[in-house]
């Protein structure tokens, strides 16, 4: 009997359920991205700080954001720690590609399982393309045909 129940509440009962599980999947999905993003700009930001202060004498005064706090360093202190952060980042956001990964498996064999199929997105995404293409070529074309 407890199996039953397991198995009940593992099963959507209606196509309502379906949908609402399908969208929190896409909602989950849509926020692992978000993240990895937000992360790559917090990874290009280190690089940058690496880029600017790394060419500089190590004995410099810098000043570096902890925890809120301005604090004052030395170049020599603050650049291991800004590589490690980026390096730091950089593993998360990998974790964070093989999540997504599963998620995206996750969510296509729950749309295989029950035949899901969005049909806006695939319209959308010829007709932006087809428009792209059709814009891309008039701009290219528009200053040949003035030429003539």
């Amino acid at each position: 009997m407890a199996s039953r129940i397991e198995g009940d509440r593992n099963e959507p009962v209606n196509e309502q359920a379906v949908a609402n599980i399908y969208g929190a999947m896409r909602t989950e999905l849509n926020q692992v991205y978000s993240k990895i993003t937000e992360l790559e700009m917090e990874v290009s930001e280190h690089s940058l700080v690496i880029g600017a202060i790394q060419p500089l004498d190590p004995s410099r005064r810098c000043y570096r954001m902890i925890g809120g706090v301005l604090v004052e360093r030395t170049i020599k202190e603050v650049l291991p720690a800004v590589q490690r952060n980026k390096e730091g980042l950089e593993e998360v956001i990998a974790r964070l590609n093989e999540a997504l990964e599963k998620k995206k498996r996750e969510i296509a064999e729950f749309e295989a399982k029950y035949k899901i199929r969005i049909k806006k997105s695939d319209g959308e995404v010829k007709d932006d393309s087809g428009r792209k293409e059709g814009s891309a070529q008039g701009v290219l074309v528009g200053p040949a045909g003035a030429s003539e």
